[in-house]
Parts: C-alpha cells; structure tokens; sequence
C-alpha cells in the first residue's frame, strides 16, 4: 500500500502589476493616450514640424496638406506645431498644479488626521471655505490684481485642488488610524509624525495616486478653460484653451480650426481619468484578487 502522500499544489499567485495592467481595458487605453499626450510635448522640446511662432499670412487658413498636416491658422501657423507646443503648456500646467495641492492639501489632511479636535475642525472649515472659490473664479480674482498670465492660472488651479486633496487625505488617514496596528505601533511609544510617515501615509498612497491623475485631467481642462477666456496661457505662448477661442470667429471659413485643439484636449482629459479609473481597480487588493 502507498503510503506517500500526495504533493501539495502551490497556491496559485496573483499576476503581477504590469501583466494586469496590460490586460485592464480602461488602464491600457488610457495609457496610450496619457503616453501620446507625454510623447507630443516631449518632442515638441526639440522638434517641430513648423515653427509655432513664425506668422506668414500669406499662407492662413490653409486645409491640411502634406506640407501642413492640419492646415494653418488665421495667422498662417502650423497647426500641428501649435499643438505640440500646447500640449507642453498643458502639462506643466497639470504637473505644478497638481503638485501644489497635492503638497498642500495632502499635508492638511495629514494633520487634521493625526491631531484631530479643533484642529481637524479648523482645516475642514477652511477647505470648505476655499470649495466656495472654483478655478475660474480664483483666476480672475488674481488676474484682477495682478493681471493675466500663466502663472496667475498655475496658482488658481493649484488653490482649487488643496481642498480636494484635504479631504480625501483626512478620510482615508482616519481609516488607517483605526487599524489595529496603529494601536500597536501607538503602545510601542511610536509619536503621531513617525506613525503617519511609516503607517498612514504608506497605506494611502494608492489613493493619492489614483486622485493625481484625476485631478491632473481637471487641471487640463481648466486650464484650456482660463486660457479660452484669455486669463491662462498668454500670446504668444501656444494653448490649446487659447487655440479655441480663435476659431471661434472662423467657424464658416476654417471649421476644422476648432476641431483639432478641442479633440487634443477631449482625448487627453479621457486618456487621464481612464488611467486613473484603471489604477483604481488595479491598486484596490480586493479588485486585484478579482481579477
């Protein structure tokens, strides 16, 4: 009689992030796009296929072509070195933005977690008060003092994310304060600045990042909003906020002068919220297993 017993299966593992990445719908295509969108304002650093600054009106409002892939604009520019060159402006729009609220907003929701008390009150009271003050409006408060500009935009919609970031931050940070090895790391004698570098903020860093590229989508269509209303981007710096309100007085002569600028900035605001809804799915352990 057989006596051996028999072996044991290794349990199976998860696939690894990247195999599952690629096999996430919503993440691969949104990668393509946020990548497409990183690759046009890469190259537009060095090359160009005109110069987006060179005005020759002789040759406006020309229809694509071989020599002009999407034509010319009212000023005879190269509308596909327009948009390359946008494309830059949107995201250093999106990176310093983004980055502002990320720092501030993250810090004060930090804070309000490990503090609580009148002082978790007082910064959700402030954000609060600063939800009252949108992007657009905070744009023309500072360009009513200090006049238009990018960097007045750059400011506006990095005061718009803070209260954001705050909130998310301080919601998912008093989850993790509940934990059972908060507790334990509090009886070790551990202070609430070492317990949120090493246990709060390593535990929501998922979602900041999720929330980055949510708020990064947000930060490109503000901006092409402020620049639409002329308080972003300035002449004659490219945008394609700025792109827009152009052709608008060309709608009859030019149509596809609109269509171009307006398709970048559709196709870069999706590919960032499908990435962002993809990393979602894919950084949640409970939806990892699933999958």
């Amino acid at each position: 009689m057989n006596t051996q017993a028999a072996p044991i299966a290794p349990a199976p593992q998860a696939p690894g992030f990247w195999r599952r990445a690629i096999r996430h719908r919503s993440f691969a295509i949104g990668g393509l796009l946020t990548l497409a969108l990183l690759l046009a304002a890469a190259v537009s650093l060095v090359w160009t296929p005109w110069s987006p600054y060179n005005v020759n009106m002789a040759a406006r409002l020309q229809p694509p072509s071989a020599s002009h892939w999407f034509g010319t604009d009212a000023y005879g520019r190269d509308v596909a070195s327009l948009l390359l060159v946008g494309a830059r402006a949107s995201i250093m729009v999106g990176v310093i933005a983004v980055g502002i609220g990320l720092t501030v907003g993250a810090a004060l929701g930090l804070l309000a977690s490990a503090r609580r008390g009148w002082v978790e009150e007082a910064i959700m009271r402030l954000t609060d008060f600063s939800l009252a003050f949108p992007a657009i409006l905070s744009a023309i408060m500072l360009t009513a003092v200090f006049g238009a500009g990018i960097v007045n935009a750059i400011i506006a919609i990095g005061i718009y994310n803070i209260p954001t970031f705050a909130r998310i931050t301080r919601a998912s940070a008093n989850a993790i304060w509940s934990r059972e090895y908060v507790a334990a790391a509090r009886a070790c004698g551990k202070g609430p600045l070492a317990i949120t570098l090493q246990h709060v903020l390593p535990n929501i860093s998922a979602l900041l990042i999720v929330q980055i590229t949510i708020r990064f989508a947000i930060a490109i269509l503000a901006e092409a909003a402020l620049s639409y209303l002329g308080l972003g981007t300035q002449p004659p710096q490219p945008s394609w906020g700025r792109m827009l309100s152009e052709a608008q007085t060309m709608m009859f002569q030019a149509p596809l002068l609109s269509v171009f600028p307006g398709l970048a900035i559709a196709l870069a605001v999706l590919g960032l919220n499908l990435m962002g809804d993809g990393l979602r799915d894919l950084l949640d352990p409970r939806l990892a297993r699933a999958r």
